[in-house]
């Protein structure tokens, strides 16, 4: 299982300048990120590597943080993400962008962008009602149950609420390319989240 934490720093465009194709991208800085736990089935039931990104000051992490990283020698660090599959990976190893190539089929987990409290037109893309002249019910939501059964609102109604800001998974993602200098991985495609947000990237399972 190929994984790698990163930060999303935003979206441009890349010129072919062969094709004058345009290609929309997504700027990732990626690791490096060192291995800092291997779950294993015999003792943890699951197989799984632990990657740590954004070294940060000791003082910025709590204590037992601290000791868990010193184990294996990599210092502070403000995240810890856990990617499940085998891999021939140790505790002490250091993951980088150079373990994609461009064409990888991926997927792009993170917290996508709050919007705050939303109705069901933007929330749930329902239809707005008519328009025309004596209309009460351009935006509102229509009924929401009826009166003699089951004189409630049923659980799970598509209505008005908090919008965003929850985890969301991109599939279908493609490398387009990939600077290991600079610790850069460039997405074809938009990814979920903010500018500045973290990002895992994983390969996709064919």
């Amino acid at each position: 299982m190929k994984g790698i934490v990163g930060k999303k720093l935003g979206m441009t465009q890349l010129f072919d300048p062969e094709s004058g194709v345009v290609t929309s991208v997504t700027v990732i800085e990626a690791g490096p990120c060192p291995v800092v736990h291997v779950r294993k089935p015999e003792t943890d039931g699951y197989e799984a590597i632990q990657l740590a990104f954004e070294p940060v000051a000791e003082r910025k992490i709590t204590k037992g943080e601290l000791g868990h990283l010193r184990k294996t020698g990599a210092g502070a660090h403000r995240h810890l993400v856990e990617f499940r599959g085998p891999s021939e990976l140790a505790s002490g190893d250091t993951i980088t962008v150079a373990i994609f190539q461009p064409g990888d089929k991926i997927k792009v987990s993170g917290i996508s962008i709050g919007k705050g409290y939303q109705g069901t037109i933007k929330r749930h893309n329902f239809a707005s009602g008519p328009k025309s002249h004596g209309s009460h019910n351009v935006r509102k939501p229509g009924s929401i149950g009826a009166s003699a059964w089951p004189s409630r609102v049923m659980k799970g109604m598509k209505m008005a609420g908090r919008m965003g800001g929850k985890r969301a998974t991109q599939v279908g993602l493609t490398v387009h390319e990939v600077d290991a200098e600079r610790n850069v991985i460039m997405v074809k495609g938009a990814v979920p989240g903010p500018k500045n947000g973290i990002v895992e990237i994983r390969e996709e399972a064919r």
